[in-house]
């Protein structure tokens, strides 16, 4: 079975979303896996992306790439649509940016005592956590 990597990312890509991105492309090619790319519409932001616009701005710094699927979900909460998102695809992997760790840590304290989010995505989600630092500037 092909293993899956899902890398949420923000639009316009940000320097920290494009580390991001590149890691979990090195990732995927590492595992011989398929990518899935998912940016968030927010539903209080009324801004609205669509995978075209998402595919064209990620190939604009990387290429045409293999075996990617580009997907936009639309939620209130980032953190939940991707959780959603991981769980509908039965993601092996999440490639998450350190600030977006840090979001879903404080979200995860308002449920639970144990803020640890990698624990939580591989005991609920069988799914394994890599958290990319940023660029030292």
């Amino acid at each position: 079975m092909m293993t899956l990597v899902v890398v949420p990312v923000r639009y316009p890509l940000t320097n920290h979303s494009r580390r991001t991105l590149e890691a979990a492309i090195e990732v995927a090619r590492e595992q011989d896996g398929a990518l899935t790319v998912l940016h968030v519409n927010l539903y209080q932001n009324g801004k609205t992306v669509t995978r075209t616009d998402l595919k064209a701005a990620v190939e604009r710094h990387f290429g045409r790439l293999e075996n990617v699927r580009y997907v936009v979900r639309s939620g209130f909460l980032v953190e939940e649509s991707i959780l959603d998102e991981v769980g509908a695809e039965g993601a092996d992997i999440v490639v998450i940016g350190s600030k977006q760790a840090s979001r879903w840590r404080r979200l995860l304290r308002r449920f639970s005592d144990n803020p640890d989010i990698e624990a939580y995505l591989r005991h609920h989600l069988d799914c394994e956590v890599r958290t990319v630092e940023p660029a030292v500037a």
